[in-house]
């Protein structure tokens, strides 16, 4: 006897236990301890007097709140999120996506109990009498009327049924993953965009003080030039340097206004509803401790590699569902009910119960190899999960990796920026001065504000960078998600799991009419949004979060 039929013998002697194709075995992570390939710094360089220049430490296994954005200690921003997590329709595309997946795990357990049907007929007949009539009392014109209660079970012999719910319940946590990045990605759009705008806002009014000292140059060379110290050549070289400032306002103006429209996306407005909350630069503060998970930590907390790996789960219990397939299915029935000629006699005690008893074998013989197929089929999934699960880590890797070698470069660009911009405001006065005592050419002047301009530029730029790119490292390690519940922190013996939301926000009306078009409100005093000062150490203190919002994410109440 082949070991094979002897393994099924058993299964359907104990009617219960055998489980076909492979168990779950979580991926080993990678075994790097670091990210790069070179020893990393410790900490970036310092930029002393521009605001953003601190030095930014980079701090092992350091903890991410649940809430990391609150890090840049802005009221504006926070509430932008809070409004994007409750309105943001792919939010409530996901949700909805993980209650299906969830609805549909729930559907393929029910196989694994009876089914219970109830079924009634009533028929009027009227036989020949010819043959034998059925009724006892020999009449040919008769009715006949029935009630049953049905049960049948599917004996789950070769775990068949099992390993469908058990992929139906990985398909639904990859969605619970596939949720939680998407507050992830939400989240830290958000944050991208707001400091984008604050760059932009930035870049705009740098050309504006640009565009008027280079008007102020216009006006030195025409009164010149009306006294006869300027020729016409001078003045038409600063009317195009001072053009072409000008030129360059509209195409920032016009990125700065893609990006208010972004916002009111992100937040689930139309774009005639933008976001009153604006930006700057300097109502942001750049945290000064990072978190630098290690490895095998960040590929437990990055939802896109947990939902990987509930990928690769998924993928090998079909190939259990695909096995299952190819051996004999075994049903068991029983139904219990009652038959009379006259439906005031049906469930009467003078008539005795009608009842049957039975089960039934299915094996497919002959299918021209269709369920070899769909088993082939089911293993080379898996293998792709397993490629792909593999590519995602790969990627995360990389995401890393490329966010601390740019916050290392963006403090080295911010220090050069700093001084090219330093040294190009002093060659500027320097040169404007020497204009003013007539010993400075035209092209000194329009190179000394051409260079400046564009150091100014720079220097927004630059410190830009470093807020986005710290977002970046946030999103690259995974968020905080594993730290919205208190009693679920994951500890060396304790796996973070995702939990899905409870009483969730419904779909946002859209918005009034009446309030659209209405004009944005100024921009903030400078540091005027910012939250209380950090006193643990430096690092940014996260504010308690709001009740509302986060009951719903936490599962509470």
């Amino acid at each position: 006897m082949r070991p094979s039929l002897a393994a099924g013998i058993v299964c359907a002697g104990l009617l219960a236990g055998c489980t076909v194709g492979p168990d779950f075995l979580r991926p080993d992570p990678p075994r790097d301890k670091s990210y790069l390939s070179d020893p990393a710094a410790d900490a970036t360089v310092a930029v002393p007097d521009v605001l953003g220049g601190e030095a930014q430490r980079f701090v092992t296994d350091l903890d991410i709140p649940a809430q990391w954005w609150q890090v840049y200690q802005s009221r504006a921003m926070n509430g932008l999120i809070e409004q994007a997590l409750r309105a943001n329709p792919d939010i409530q595309s996901a949700i909805q996506g993980l209650k299906a997946a969830q609805a549909m795990a729930q559907a393929q357990r029910a196989a694994l109990f009876p089914l219970v049907t109830a079924s009634g007929s009533g028929t009027h007949n009227q036989q020949s009498s010819a043959i034998s009539p059925i009724p006892s009392n020999g009449a040919t014109i008769f009715g006949l009327f029935t009630g049953l209660l049905n049960v049948t079970y599917l004996l789950d012999l070769w775990g068949g049924t099992r390993r469908a719910a058990e992929s139906l319940e990985a398909q639904a946590e990859a969605q619970c993953f596939v949720l939680e990045a998407a507050y992830l990605t939400l989240s830290s759009n958000v944050v991208v965009a707001a400091v984008a705008e604050a760059s932009l806002r930035g870049q705009i009014a740098a050309t504006e003080r640009t565009i008027a000292i280079q008007r102020e140059s216009l006006a030195l060379l025409q009164r010149r030039l009306a006294i006869g110290q300027s020729s016409r050549a001078d003045v038409a070289a600063q009317e195009t340097a001072l053009a072409q400032s000008e030129s360059s306002l509209p195409p920032l103006r016009n990125l700065l206004s893609q990006q208010r429209h972004l916002l009111a996306q992100l937040t689930g407005r139309t774009t005639a509803h933008v976001p009153a909350e604006t930006f700057e630069l300097s109502g942001l503060a750049l945290p000064v401790e990072l978190p630098v998970t290690l490895p095998s930590r960040m590929v437990e907390q990055r939802p896109d590699i947990r939902s990987a790996e509930a990928g690769v789960h998924a993928a090998g219990a079909q190939v259990g569902v695909q096995t299952a397939a190819l051996l004999p299915q075994v049903t068991l029935g029983l139904g219990y009910g009652s038959t009379a000629t006259s439906l005031d006699t049906l469930f009467s005690d003078t008539l005795g119960p009608t009842m049957t008893v039975g089960a039934g074998v299915v094996h497919t013989l002959l299918d021209g190899g269709a369920l070899f197929a769909q088993r082939k089929a089911a293993i080379a999934a898996w293998e792709q999960s397993k490629a792909q699960y593999r590519s995602t880590v790969l990627t995360a890797f990389r995401n890393v990796a490329d966010t601390l070698r740019a916050l290392e470069f963006d403090a080295m660009t911010l220090q050069a920026a700093a001084n090219a911009e330093r040294s190009a405001r002093l060659s500027l006065d320097i040169t404007r001065r020497r204009q003013t005592a007539g010993d400075a050419g035209i092209l000194e002047v329009l190179n000394a504000e051409l260079t400046y301009q564009q150091a100014s530029l720079a220097l927004i730029q630059a410190r830009a960078a470093r807020f986005a790119d710290t977002a970046a490292l946030f999103q690259a390690l995974g968020g905080g998600w594993r730290n919205r519940d208190p009693d679920g922190k994951a500890g060396p013996a304790r796996r973070a799991t995702c939990k899905a939301p409870t009483n969730p926000p419904k779909p946002q009306p859209w918005p009034d009419s009446k309030t659209q078009n209405q004009p944005d409100p100024p921009a903030p005093t400078p540091r005027d949004d910012i939250m209380p000062a950090a006193t643990n150490g430096g690092a940014p203190t996260p504010a308690k979060p709001a009740r509302g919002l986060w009951s719903w994410l936490t599962g509470g109440s």
